[in-house]
Parts: C-alpha cells; structure tokens; sequence
C-alpha cells in the first residue's frame, strides 16, 4: 500500500523510492510539533489519531541522524524526532492543482509563539542534558573500551564465517600453519592485518596457545544468533498472524533437528518466510508439540492462537510422526489449518504421507537420485541411456531428456517421468557400475549399484505404476493450487470433481488393478525382471503356515488398494471443508471477482476468520462497497490478480476488513509465495547444509548464514554478551592459555 509525503511541495511516495515513511505520533504534543513545523494548515483541524492513521512523512524531512535501520527490511526514527527539514516555498496560486497541499502562511503572533517554543525546547533540553550528565552511568574506562573492541571483532569474524559457510573446524590439521581450528586460524589473520584489539589480547601468546574456551566460543554464538533472530521476531510480533512450516529434518552430530519457519505479512504488507531455529526432534508427539509451543511463546512472545496454518516437509518414516504433531496442534489450536507447503508438489507431498515400507523406499530413492545426478558426467550417461532406448522416437527422447533436468525428482509429474526413464535409468546405473570409462570414482560406483538393485525390483515397478495413476487425479489440482492466486481459487472450486475421480477408481479398483498389474508385467519385462512375491513376504506366510497368494493378489492387497484409500483419506484431511472455505475466499481479489462476474459471497465463508476482522460486524457493507468499486472501475483500471498486488494498493487502508482477510489468506502456507519473496531463506538453508559436512555443522552458524540478509548492531550484541555473562569478562580479559604439544598435535 503506498504511502503519500504530507510534507508541502513533497511530491514523494513509497512505490518511487526506497525512503521510509513515518506515521504522525501518538503523542498530543509530539504531533502538534509535527504539524505545525510542516506549516498545512488542513492539518490544525486532523485529531491525533486521524493523523497518526492516515498521514506521513517521509525521512527526507528529518535530519539523518534522527534515523537509523535496525535490519534491511526496517527503519525507524528516534523517540525524540522532530521534521525540520521542508520545503515552504509558497506556490504561485496559478501552479497550484486542486491535490495541492498549501502551506500555511505565518503572522507576527505565530512566528512569536514558534520563537518562544523553540526557546523553552532549547533551555529544557539543556537542562535535561545536565541532569542526564550529572545522573549518567560514568565513562567507560580504557580496559572496557578495549574489551568492547575485542568483542566487536569476535563478533565479526563469527558473522563472517557464518556467511561463507566455514565451519568452526576442519577434518584436517593444516600442515603450514599447524591448526584445525578456523575460527582461530581466522583471528590469526586479522591479527596479522592490523587489527588493534586482537593484537593487544592475543599478539604474544604461544604459539599452541586456545584463544577462546569451547563455552565462551558457545556464549558468542547464542548471543549472535538471538541478536539476529530478534531482529526478525519484532516484525512478526507487529504483524501478530502467522503460520509455521517445518522442513525435512537435520543431522547436528548424532540428534535429528527440525528446521523451523515462520511466515507473516509485515507492515508493509509483504509476505516473509523466515527462518528461525532448529528443534530438536528426539521424545514423542506429545513431547514435540509441548517443545513447539514453548518456543514461539516462551522464548519468542508469540501466540499458538494466531497460528493460523501449518505445513510439514518431513519425509522418510518421520512423517507419520509430525503427522500426528499435526493433529495435536489442530486440536489444541483449530484455525492453525493443517496444509500442504506451497515448496513441495502436491502429488510428492501425498507419497510422502503413506506410510508403506515400499512407497517410503521408493521416495528414498527419489533423494538419492537428486544428488547422484549432481556428480559430473552422471546426468550425461543419463541422456545416452534415454537416446538408445528411444531410438526409434526421437521425439520423446528429446521430450524426456528435458524432463529429466536436475530438478525432475522434485516436480508434479516425477512419477510420470520415472515410469518413462525407469528402463534407461536403469541401463544408466549399469553403465556407471561397468564405469568402462573409468570416469566415476569408487562412491559413484556402489551409489549406481545399489540404485540399480532397489530399481530393478517388480514390487518398486508396480508401486511406481499404481502412484503414477492415482496421483494423476490429484496432479492438475496441486499444480493449480500451488500455482497464481486465480489458479489456486479455481482448485478450491475443483476439489469436489477430484475426489468424485478418486471414489470413481476406488468403486471400480479390481478393473483399474488389472489394468496397473498388466502395465507392470510389461515394463518388468522389457527390463528382465522376475513377476513375483518379495522374499519377506513368503518367508512370514510360511512360517505362518498360510497358504501361498496369487501374485497378482498380493500386489491387489499390499499396494493397490492401501495406497488408493490413503490417498483419498490424506486428500480429504487436507481439504477439509473448512479449509477449502478459507481457500475459496480467494474471490476478495479483484481479477477473481470479475471472473466470477462480481457475483461473489465471501460472507458465506467469512466466519472462519471473524474474530481477525478489525469490524466484523461492518464486513457485509464492505465486503458489497469493494465489489462496487470494481465492478464500476474505470476503463483503463486493471484488476489486480494477486494478493500481494491487491495489498499493494493505495485504498486498501478504506478497507480494512478486507486488508486483514486478505493478509490472514497470504499466510496459509499452501499459497504460492509470490514473485519468490520468501523462498530465499528456505534456499539459503540447502546451501548451507549442502556444503558443510554434517560432522561439521553448526546450528548457530547455520542460522546466522541462513538470515545473513539482517545487518545486526555489533554494538547491541557487545552490550547483550556484557549483560548476560558479566563472570565471564574476567575470562576474556585473562591471557589465553597454552594447549599441551601432545594436545596441539592431534
């Protein structure tokens, strides 16, 4: 939503510049300074809330030392701040349009009032000044000047390693300098290029001298870290509505952590996904959602009752468990509507769900291929593989060998393309297993093998074969509904003839089973792969003393029919019928009302949200005001086709119902994020744990590279570590001690 300058012969306004723009103050006397020194004579009759909800002025007005940014995305002014800075030249009446602003011309009695205040501001602020010197806290000697310095530059090189990804150690010891610690090795080197307050501390120690104790490395990286968090946590306490998201767990040493973000709309009705901690993922459901809750309102001030979605993108045999986080949460919390993450397909998110060894093993092995395939030269055998076996169809093996790019494991139609490329991408892995180039090292080799085992498998081909069907249904719905805001209203809208789809397969399962099964026997032959039962199996009904089953049977039994029904059930918790009525009040964007012939009815499905509506009992009136102007808009108005859009413009403040619906909407995490504004974080993370090590990892630092966009105040973070461990001063300030050679060599 844009703002305007209130400020005479400004012209500025938040969608040409970068400038911040400041709300009138609250304060009576504060805001009739701002009033009077802006010279709007309009402005004498605004009442202090008037003022402050509906008039701005931009930093341009106030002198550069009243304002300051506290991260990227935030600045604000100084409690104290007055404009002083205008442009009161008086237009002649001829250059003025109808929109101008007039600046108040001054008598004699008003330039004698402004004389005398700005007087009596000067003595009290000289005063105040006195009483502050004479009552201050006294100057900070040469040694805390000193140590705030050696904070300063500790504090640096921890934002610095965090940022390029270094980790605190590394495997090996340098055989130059003779050091596995980074962190040291990285204080060495500003030591040698100058820098003062290391010099002091650390200049004449030995050689094998620890500069720092693992806690104290430990105190400096927890203070970093929520120094940087806070930063992030105030916009989301100002926003109040947000939803969380939770991504595939990660190893720190020998604990599985889950990585968890946080997305809101901000003040300048944005939407961001931040990144915020790491949970630990050890004890039961229960024990989970007790640690979840403690940390959003314990430790970080928010509230479980404005949650208003969740999402999971927990894969493996853990999904089942935060599926059932998932519940507990919806139970304690009913509007935290339990979603699919807008950053997973649908149709992969729905596999991940089921809980069958087979399906599980299979999307495994859909991981492992994503990063088997980054090795050099594997997605080229790839391409070779596909020509040679679609020889005699060019068409389709160009057509597949663009769908098999590096991200086709992680699309909507992943189970389309592997049941196309399953031959070849066998042949492939045989091909790297011979390596009769000799170009794939030793990893490469076992990686290609075991692949090819698990592949090569009938109990896999027929599981590829019945989720490629079944998930057809669901392939254009979850495209459309992670796709643009039109797109994602018109799923809502589908979701019935889907599930009539799915009940349709499931009352005719035996004919579609026979179908899938001959498919199946099929491609196992084209791939010499025996038709039968998994050894296992046999093995339990023989000791079982059970009669033998039909393959055919067994394969109707244990895949089929267990994945159809977890399907629609999966389906039908996720779309609910009180999430697809949030979902269908999507038509509060302009381009749907008009596709939809503004022949909406939001109110029908607004009671979810009413107690997030600013005036709920004004939202009928409203609601029929904002059709109104749209439907009779002028020619040359184009409707806005996106939330973000629609939360962008200037009038929406007019309405304010519709401004809170809209932004509770944003935060589901199963709307796209749009013109990619809060994937950034969720990227930044894989990069991260891309390429460090996991025995190398750090949770801090992870976060601090993850956020690294945040610009925190070194000096806030000096004055944190002060408060917080006042004993450990003395340890900094003593000289670092001497590591035993026989511990140095190791």
């Amino acid at each position: 939503m844009p703002n305007f300058c209130a400020a005479p012969n400004c012209t500025r306004k938040s969608t040409q510049s970068d400038l911040a723009f400041f709300r009138f103050p609250r304060d009576p006397e504060r805001c009739r300074i701002w009033v009077e020194n802006c010279r709007r004579a309009d402005l004498e009759a605004k009442t202090v809330d008037q003022l402050n909800k509906h008039y701005r002025l931009c930093a341009k007005h106030f002198d550069p030392s009243l304002v300051y940014r506290t991260s990227p995305y935030r600045t604000v002014l100084k409690d104290t701040a007055i404009p002083t800075m205008f442009d009161l030249t008086i237009r002649p009446r001829s250059l003025r349009d109808k929109h101008h602003k007039q600046i108040k011309e001054l008598t004699e009695e008003d330039l004698k009032r402004i004389k005398e205040r700005r007087l009596a501001a000067a003595a009290a602020s000289k005063k105040e000044a006195a009483v502050e010197e004479s009552t201050s806290e006294p100057q900070l000697s040469t040694e805390e000047k000193e140590l705030r310095s050696y904070l300063r530059s500790l504090f640096e090189v921890i934002i610095m390693l965090a940022k390029q990804s270094i980790p605190l150690e590394t495997s090996e010891v340098s055989a130059s300098e003779d050091v596995s610690n980074n962190f040291q090795a990285l204080l060495d080197y500003r030591i040698n290029a100058g820098d003062e307050a290391l010099r002091k501390r650390f200049g004449g120690a030995a050689v094998n001298a620890e500069y720092l104790s693992s806690t104290q490395l430990g105190q400096l990286l927890d203070v970093c870290e929520n120094t940087v968090r806070e930063e992030m946590l105030m916009e989301a306490r100002e926003s109040r509505i947000f939803s969380l998201v939770t991504a595939d767990l990660v190893d720190f040493g020998n604990e599985k952590h889950l990585p968890l973000f946080l997305r809101f709309v901000n003040q300048q009705n944005i939407l961001r996904e931040e990144f915020l901690d790491f949970v630990p993922f050890s004890g039961d459901e229960a024990a989970l959602v007790e640690r979840l809750e403690a940390q959003l309102t314990e430790r970080w001030g928010l509230s479980m009752e404005d949650c208003r979605g969740q999402a999971h993108k927990v894969t493996g045999a853990s999904a089942t468990k935060m599926k059932a986080v998932a519940v507990l949460l919806t139970e304690k919390y009913p509007l935290a509507f339990h979603m699919p993450c807008s950053h997973m397909p649908l149709n992969i998110h729905l596999a991940n769900s089921l809980p069958f060894p087979n399906v599980q093993i299979l999307m495994e092995t859909l991981r492992r291929l994503r990063v088997f395939f980054k090795r050099a030269g594997a997605h080229a055998q790839l391409e070779k593989a596909i020509s040679a076996h679609y020889q005699k169809n060019e068409d389709k093996a160009a057509a597949l060998t663009q769908a098999s790019c590096s991200t086709w494991t992680e699309q909507h139609n992943v189970f389309d393309v592997l049941l196309d490329i399953l031959v070849p991408l066998v042949y492939c892995m045989d091909a790297i297993h011979n390596n009769a180039e000799d170009v794939f090292d030793r990893a490469a080799i076992a990686d290609a093998r075991s692949l090819a085992e698990i592949l090569a498998d009938f109990e896999m081909v027929m599981t590829v074969i019945v989720l490629k069907n079944v998930l057809t249904f669901t392939r254009a719905f979850g495209r459309n509904l992670q796709g643009d805001t039109q797109d994602a209203f018109s799923a809502a809208n589908s979701l019935t003839a889907v599930m009539h789809s799915l009940n349709e397969v499931n009352d005719n399962i035996d004919i579609y089973h026979e179908f899938w099964y001959e498919e199946a026997v099929s491609v196992a032959a084209s791939m010499e792969i025996p038709v039968r039962v998994p050894r296992l199996f046999i093995q339990r009904q023989r000791a079982a003393d059970m009669g033998e089953i039909q393959t055919e049977a067994y394969y109707r039994e244990y895949v089929t029919l267990p994945i159809i029904h977890s399907v629609m059930q999966e389906v039908e918790e996720m779309f609910s019928e009180v999430n697809v009525k949030a979902l269908k009040c999507l038509s509060l964007v302009p381009a749907i009302m008009g596709q939809m012939k503004f022949n909406t009815t939001e109110e029908n499905d607004a009671n979810v949200y009413h107690n997030d509506l600013p005036n709920p009992e004004t939202l009928p009136a409203e609601l029929h005001c904002w059709r109104i102007k749209w439907k009779h808009r002028g020619k040359e108005v184009r409707l806005p086709t996106s939330i973000h859009e629609t939360l962008q413009l200037p009038d929406i403040k007019f309405f304010p119902n519709v401004n809170a619906f809209l932004k509770v909407l944003s935060t589901l995490p199963v709307l796209k994020v749009e013109e990619q504004l809060g994937e950034a974080a969720g990227t930044r993370l894989q990069a991260y744990l891309d390429s460090v090590p996991v025995r190398h990892r750090n949770r801090s630092l992870a976060v601090l590279h993850v956020n690294a966009e945040v610009k925190p105040d070194l000096d806030v973070m000096v004055d944190k570590y002060c408060r917080l461990y006042p004993e450990d001063e003395a340890e900094l300030e003593a000289e670092p001690e001497e590591v035993p050679e026989e511990e140095a060599m190791k």
